[in-house]
């Protein structure tokens, strides 16, 4: 998996949008999905979205006068390789300490907690 583009938190976001259409968007339409968590003007969208392709993380087709954007891959790959990332980083590689250091440190339902047991027990 490793060799995936770095984005940074802004694109990370445009690629959010991108990824929960689950279809081609026009920038128009990420800028409206973006508006009113980010206040990002359209002009900052488009710079995003022609970094997220010089990046090769978006491609895009002509329709007409307009540009409709889609993910070269899935939300799941970056997510891999961000916790990968994070983990190495981090932790220095050791998922022990990371899951530790988030049980220890999250308030966690009783039913995620059961959730967590259950999938470390089918590791075993």
């Amino acid at each position: 998996m490793s060799g995936l583009p770095r984005i940074s938190e802004a694109e990370w976001l445009v690629m959010e949008a991108i990824w929960a259409a689950d279809r081609p968007l026009l920038a128009a339409e990420v800028v409206e999905q973006l508006e009113e968590a980010t206040k990002w003007s359209h002009r900052t969208v488009r710079t995003l979205l022609n970094r997220l392709v010089k990046k090769k993380v978006l491609t895009y087709r002509a329709d007409g006068n307009r540009y409709l954007y889609s993910a070269k891959r899935p939300r799941q790959d970056y997510v891999q390789e961000e916790s990968s990332s994070f983990l190495d980083r981090v932790f220095a590689g050791d998922a022990d300490s990371l899951l530790m250091h988030f049980v220890e440190r999250s308030s966690l339902s009783k039913r995620k907690l059961k959730e967590l047991r259950k999938l470390l027990d089918e590791e075993d």
